[in-house]
């Protein structure tokens, strides 16, 4: 028990750039993606469950194709969670995505290094 405790806390210090699908149409995640580059964040994690996994896998593939043209994804991590239903304690799998993307450096960045 203690273990998924601190794991929860870590998990709550790293949500800055954390974007996560839910019901909302796409466009509403890609901006706020665009939102956390424009802050000037050098990465940005989408992460879905379930049903929402393809449109977590549309936004990116949204933002690479039409928005920012120099966006790498740099991981993707799947897996699976199991959750405990509130009526009669069913146990369930349910699938998850994580997916990190990045903008790719300008030459005039990589000049600078």
């Amino acid at each position: 028990m203690a273990k998924k405790g601190a794991k929860r806390e870590e998990a709550t210090t790293q949500t800055d750039n954390v974007v996560l699908i839910g019901r909302k149409p796409v466009m509403n995640y890609v901006t706020a993606c665009i939102t956390f580059f424009n802050s000037g964040e050098k990465q940005v994690v989408v992460k879905a469950r379930g049903r929402a996994i393809s449109k977590a896998v549309d936004t990116v593939e949204l933002l690479r194709r039409a928005f920012i043209k120099d966006l790498e994804i740099q991981q993707i991590d799947i897996g699976t969670e199991e959750l405990v239903s509130a009526e009669g304690g069913q146990k369930s799998n349910i699938s998850t995505i994580e997916i990190t993307i990045t903008k790719a450096k300008t030459k005039q960045q990589k000049e600078e290094e």
